[in-house]
């Protein structure tokens, strides 16, 4: 499983959550602080799941990270400030959903999926199916996608 947030720009739309980098920030500290804010969600962070480059206006570097959650909160600072909300999807069903409107984070997904082996340990063991309560233990802790981006023009 895997956690989407709605866009801030369009609510109706699922997206992976995630943002920029802080200055002086690593790739890894803004994906959890990012997830948190987004998400209201607090976990262990998982394995760099890869690095995506885009060109569009500008180019991005976009570190795409899976954390493992331990901890959800009934209210976090996305869901008060604008209404965010978030939604538990199967992999399946969460590329179907990202894919007309954000094919990259689509892409992030199939990504999670075909890596997915034996080898990944706790990060892509499957779900008992419980509902995610506001504490959950590593062993039964959907995964989930978050990245973040930092533009080519940071020198790393």
């Amino acid at each position: 499983m895997v956690l989407l947030v709605s866009s801030s720009r369009h609510p109706d739309q699922w997206i992976v959550p995630g943002g920029g980098m802080e200055p002086e920030e690593e790739p890894c500290g803004a994906a959890v602080r990012e997830v948190y804010e987004e998400a209201g969600v607090k976990g262990k962070l998982g394995r760099l799941l890869g690095i995506f480059e885009h060109n569009q206006d500008r180019k991005h570097r976009t570190y795409v990270y899976i954390l493992i959650v331990t901890e959800t909160l009934e209210d976090w600072e996305d869901s008060v400030n604008i209404g965010r909300k978030r939604k538990w999807f199967k992999v399946d069903e969460a590329i179907r959903v990202l894919q007309s409107h954000k094919p990259v984070h689509a892409e992030y997904l199939r990504r999670l999926k075909n890596t997915c082996n034996p080898s990944c340990g706790p990060v892509c063991s499957s779900t008992n199916g419980n509902t995610l309560g506001s504490q959950v233990t590593d062993n039964n802790a959907p995964h989930y996608v978050c990245s973040t981006q930092a533009s080519d023009l940071v020198n790393r």
